[in-house]
């Protein structure tokens, strides 16, 4: 029998680029939108090690760009292969397809099924569907240049703008925290004419970020392996310029320059317990009612006083990025790529 193979499926922010200019956008937005595929970027400098670390466990690693999905996977066989598709996206981005892909050929995955990686990147039906679910999910009102389609509930604290389908729960600019609905309107002007997307209007809520990543290496794993963090970066939240100085090309001469600062991880168990156990109540809740399974991540907002908001969950964690690394390091005392390695090996049959 051939040696178990895993095939890594990513989608290259060049692609993605290039697709976003023949479909007339500007090119600053282009590179800003592609920018939220440098998980693909940041990874390819370390695509040698998790090979070696796959080798080591008898496993034949396959670096596979979204576009060679569907040739490369004919030739798979579905007994000893598996797909792991590391970008997601149903409008800008392209990587839901990698999954479905997988699942006609009748092959494993790692990671939630091709459903719930289109759900998650539409925040508005996301948050409808965690909310039926009776999550603590902000309520959202949702607006398409200029105009309400679903008029948000009235809030004392101000509102925040976000776009629903581009990249993760950022907003675009700093002014996406805002104190009345005129201005949340003229925002969604502003997403629409540049990205055109709709954005999604939430009332603001207080408290300290909080990312809560899980990577089950092994697979009978549940909520205990979740590793949930304060997120302290010295902002209330992630702007588009804040996420591309940190990643990709950008992110690369940012840290090369010395003007990079990792921000401060802190346990949320050593601080507020209570509010630790029902991030990991809420995780269960994920894992037995919507599915999502083998590696996710939840970015959420404590406040002092235990009260937990979840904001959203995403199915491809940016598996490169600080915070995953040391959750990997914590939780199950390996390297990025023996992680990686290591989930795969437990799931693929033994050569």
């Amino acid at each position: 029998m051939a040696s178990p193979r895993l095939y890594f499926i990513f989608e290259p922010e060049e692609a993605c680029r290039t697709l976003l200019l023949q479909d007339g956008f500007r090119e600053e937005h282009a590179l800003e939108i592609s920018s939220y595929l440098a998980q693909s970027t940041d990874l390819a400098p370390e695509l040698a090690e998790i090979a070696d670390a796959c080798r080591r466990r008898g496993i034949d690693f396959r670096p596979t760009p979204l576009d060679a999905a569907a040739a490369d996977l004919a030739d798979a066989d579905p007994r000893t292969s598996m797909a792991w598709t590391i970008s997601d996206g149903i409008a800008y981005f392209r990587g839901s397809g990698g999954p479905a892909l997988a699942r006609l050929r009748g092959m494993q995955t790692i990671g939630s099924d091709d459903s719930l990686f289109a759900l998650c990147q539409d925040k508005f039906r996301s948050g409808a569907v965690l909310g039926a679910m009776g999550l603590p999910v902000p309520a959202a009102g949702l607006a398409r240049n200029g105009r309400w389609l679903v008029e948000p509930p009235v809030s004392r604290a101000g509102y925040f703008v976000k776009p629903n389908r581009l990249g993760a729960k950022i907003g675009i600019w700093p002014d996406s925290r805002c104190q009345n609905l005129d201005v949340a309107l003229e925002l969604s002007r502003c997403v629409h004419s540049a990205y055109r997307d709709d954005v999604v209007v939430q009332p603001y809520v207080q408290g300290r970020n909080v990312r809560a990543s899980f990577l089950a290496v092994d697979p009978k794993a549940g909520v205990d392996a979740l590793g949930v963090f304060f997120v302290d970066s010295g902002g209330d939240f992630q702007t588009m310029a804040d996420s591309i100085a940190l990643y990709g090309d950008t992110g690369a001469a940012t840290k090369a320059s010395g003007a990079y600062r990792e921000p401060e991880l802190v346990p949320v168990a050593a601080v507020q317990p209570v509010a630790d156990r029902r991030i990991r109540e809420i995780a269960a809740v994920l894992i037995d009612v919507l599915g999502v399974k083998d590696v996710f991540s939840m970015d959420l907002r404590v406040e002092e006083d235990d009260t937990v908001h979840l904001i959203e969950f995403e199915v491809c964690p940016g598996l490169p990025c600080f915070d995953f690394r040391a959750y990997c390091q914590a939780q199950w005392g390996l390297s990025l790529a023996d992680s990686i390695a290591g989930t795969a090996a437990r799931r693929l049959p033994p050569r």
